[in-house]
């Protein structure tokens, strides 16, 4: 019988906590400090979306970085008609758009780096792969 794992992604950071006040700011969660104060779990009904945790040697990812593929990055989906309200939503909160194109309906993926420096993607969805009825 396999034991009940939980994966959580986690951000390093130099500085976590506005870091995770942005991310739960943007997921509608809040930010709650985790088993130190250099660990910080943004959690959204009862749930742990993600982690930021302090790593003084930080340095954020770039994107596009043509000599090296990229690691990771996090990949929201929202509703193909809410990417414009998404958009401004995570600029106001403190993102910085890292490649802007005129790119809409069902496959708009927009491209930003968070305060940090860790490159996420705005990804438009159908009402289905967010768990909405059609």
């Amino acid at each position: 019988m396999a034991i009940a794992k939980t994966g959580i992604l986690v951000l390093d950071c130099t500085e976590p906590a506005p870091l995770a006040d942005f991310y739960a700011q943007f997921l509608g969660g809040e930010a709650r400090i985790g088993s130190s104060p250099d660990y910080i779990e943004v959690v959204e009904g009862g749930r742990i979306h993600l982690a930021i945790r302090r790593d003084p040697g930080a340095a954020p990812a770039s994107w596009p970085r043509p000599d090296d593929s990229q690691q990771a990055h996090l990949h929201f989906l929202v509703p193909e008609d809410n990417m414009d309200e998404a958009e401004r939503e995570a600029v106001a909160l403190g993102a910085r758009p890292l490649e802007t194109r005129e790119n809409h309906g069902p496959y708009d993926a927009r491209r930003y780096a968070d305060p940090a420096g860790h490159p996420f993607v705005l990804a438009a969805s159908e009402g289905h792969a967010l768990g909405q009825a059609n």
